[in-house]
């Protein structure tokens, strides 16, 4: 008889141990680091947000970097942007622009990246967490880049356009609008720095002329106005 009763015992204490949602209790952990960033947010303060106690915590998510790692996981999932697919990089770069402008001003969740504003503070022990999140934005950086290779092998851009330098460029575009909405910029605003960043994207061979001298970063674009679209990672 007793082997028939530990089932349903061993049943009933997962059930206890798991009384809440695990999906919300990660969404108000990501709030919390998102808000605070890792190394300032503590245990105390995520249990209280996400409604459970400190055993419970661990139980379903381990411990405190590992909680980390999945809220990290579900900010890509829902608010991630990549390049828009099945267009040129100027396009891609100015729909990826428009829709940061849009994400990082929405009142519905903390302003700005957590990718970038997650780890601006960490001590030595959270390296890693710091090492992580900027690995992230070298391959945001990186992505942007191959597609602007891609469009000099094209013959869209010309064959001098510093690539490598121009990547850098809106990586720091996009890091410049994440401080900006933090300290509580409007997207109108944001859109505008969109606007005159994308001013500077280089000249197409076909408007650059045999005769004049290239410009990496000249003071006006040349293609036309963009079309924005959401893009979710």
């Amino acid at each position: 008889m007793s082997s028939g009763h530990t089932p349903a015992k061993t049943a009933s204490g997962q059930r206890s141990r798991r009384a809440f949602d695990r999906d919300q209790a990660l969404a108000a952990a990501l709030r919390e680091f998102w808000t605070h960033g890792y190394e300032t947010t503590s245990i105390a303060s995520l249990t209280k947000a996400m409604g459970i106690k400190p055993p419970s915590l661990y139980a379903a998510f381990g411990d405190k970097r590992q909680l980390f790692d999945e809220a990290v996981q579900l900010y890509t999932r829902t608010h991630g942007a990549r390049l828009r697919e099945g267009s040129d990089a100027r396009s891609a770069v100015a729909a990826l622009l428009r829709y940061l402008a849009a994400d990082y001003t929405d009142p519905s969740h903390p302003p700005g990246c957590l990718i970038i504003t997650g780890a601006t503070n960490c001590a030595p022990g959270s390296q890693d967490v710091k090492d992580k999140l900027r690995a992230m934005r070298e391959e945001t950086k990186a992505s942007i880049a191959a597609r602007i290779r891609a469009d000099v092998d094209a013959g869209l851009l010309l064959a001098d356009t510093d690539t490598d330098g121009l990547a850098a460029f809106y990586a720091a575009v996009i890091q410049g609008m994440n401080q900006q909405a933090c300290d509580g910029a409007t997207r109108e605003t944001l859109e505008r720095v969109a606007d005159a960043a994308m001013a500077a994207w280089p000249e197409a061979p076909s408007r650059a002329g045999s005769a004049a001298p290239s410009s990496r970063f000249p003071a006006s674009p040349v293609h036309p106005a963009d079309r924005t679209e959401r893009q979710e990672a």
